[in-house]
């Protein structure tokens, strides 16, 4: 993937924007010393290029499920990606990552009972055709957590390679 050809003025602007998505374009042009119309233009130019979104970010408060479950999942090579993609259907997953290392699948779950984690990655996910191990860690304290690097997605790729 290439690194997209920014300028110090970008960064600037996607700086306070991770900060508060909410200013407006007139109070980021009088802090960074440019018009409006130059804030507009280059935010809808990061939006184009898929290098910005604006979404609501929620809480976990919110979340019915609130423990945080992973789930490394060593599978056959030539099976990976659809394996992937079976998993990325499991309610309880809410994230899928394709992995370099002793595991090639990284799945993060939200789960609310331990029983029902259980359930989903030994009844499941282990039983897929092509899996041939896994192995799952829990959470019990998040020191750190940043939202800001997310993959930017449409609809019809959310749930491609």
């Amino acid at each position: 993937m290439n690194r997209p050809d920014l300028d110090d003025l970008d960064h600037q602007l996607i700086d306070i924007l991770a900060q508060d998505a909410r200013v407006s374009n007139r109070k980021i042009a009088s802090d960074l010393g440019v018009n409006e119309g130059t804030i507009r233009g280059r935010i809808k130019r990061l939006q184009q290029d898929r290098l910005i979104a604006f979404t609501a970010l929620t809480s976990l408060k919110l979340e019915k499920a609130t423990n945080i479950g992973f789930v490394a999942v060593q599978a056959e090579a030539g099976h990976v990606r659809q394996i992937a993609r079976d998993i990325a259907h499991i309610p309880m997953v809410q994230s899928v990552m394709i992995m370099l290392g002793p595991f090639n699948i990284m799945a993060t779950c939200l789960y609310d009972d331990l029983d029902r984690f259980h359930t989903v990655t030994s009844g499941q996910i282990l039983a897929m055709d092509g899996v041939y191990h896994i192995e799952t860690s829990l959470a019990v304290r998040t020191v750190k957590f940043s939202n800001r690097v997310v993959r930017i997605t449409d609809g019809a790729s959310a749930n491609a390679d």
